[in-house]
């Protein structure tokens, strides 16, 4: 790894990670505010008015306990969508913007080879999204405690995180295979913007109703099962194992295609 560049990448995009954890930590915050048993009747009431809406956003059954509250509200979509922008952005910067605007020639310029130059932008983008998943973990933990104590089930809870960062992992080697392999960002942008999007909302779509249930097939969410980890079932580790390998295996497909190819430089 290339230490001086990565001090330059955190330079460079922390404020981008502060952004997120901002929004995250507002949404997180409240939802886990908002748990109440007692208000379990009332919220069911409300998702039999509007079914379709409110199982396309995951939250057809938030159950009765905080774990069950947190993952349908949080997990459905708004720990996903928000770190798949996040994902989006940052790796289209490490990687196809330097490429972009010319700024590669400058990094290649080092004795360092391609592919420590790259293999360091991978780290980064790894590191921060354990650093994004172990704060909303630790932040949720924290406000349930003191707000809740006793009623989050942390083990369950740490197993749906241990989930999410696998969806994260996946999502993150596919984009980061994507700014590689692109000479220009609004390519790269757009094929990331294209993975992204496209899995949520075949996700939704699968959730809408009965006659799209096999929709979910198409997508990687649904290797992400919230209520499988959180009761720890094997199948669920198993297809969340699946996700990170399939991220890393993309990641190290984007290093070695951006280390043989020619570059516009």
């Amino acid at each position: 790894m290339n230490a001086t560049l990565f001090r330059k990448e955190i330079k460079s995009n922390w404020i981008l990670l502060v952004i997120f954890l901002g929004v995250l930590s507002v949404y997180s915050v409240m939802i886990t505010m908002m748990f109440d048993p007692k208000l379990g009747d009332s919220l069911r009431m409300m998702a039999d008015s509007m079914p379709q809406m409110f199982a396309a956003f995951g939250m057809a059954d938030v159950g009765t306990t905080l774990l069950e509250f947190v993952t349908g509200y949080l997990y459905g979509i708004l720990l996903i969508a928000f770190p798949g922008v996040y994902i989006i952005i940052l790796t289209n910067r490490l990687v196809a913007k330097y490429v972009d605007n010319g700024s590669m020639a400058y990094l290649l310029a080092v004795p360092d080879k391609r592919r420590k130059i790259v293999l360091t932008q991978g780290i980064f983008l790894l590191l921060t999204l354990v650093l994004m998943t172990a704060y909303c973990t630790a932040l949720i933990l924290a406000v349930g405690k003191m707000l809740f104590p006793g009623e989050m089930d942390t083990a369950g809870f740490l197993r749906v995180n241990a989930g999410l960062l696998g969806l994260l992992v996946f999502f993150g080697g596919a984009c980061f295979c994507a700014s590689c392999i692109c000479n220009e960002s609004k390519n790269s942008s757009a094929i990331s913007t294209a993975v992204v999007v496209y899995s949520i909302l075949v996700q939704m779509i699968s959730q809408a109703g009965e006659k799209f249930e096999n929709v979910k097939y198409a997508t990687p969410l649904t290797l992400f099962d919230v209520d499988g980890l959180s009761a720890g079932d094997g199948k669920a580790w198993l297809m969340a194992a699946v996700l990170y390998l399939a991220g890393i295996l993309l990641m190290g497909t984007g290093i070695l295609r951006f280390c043989k190819r020619d570059l516009p430089l």
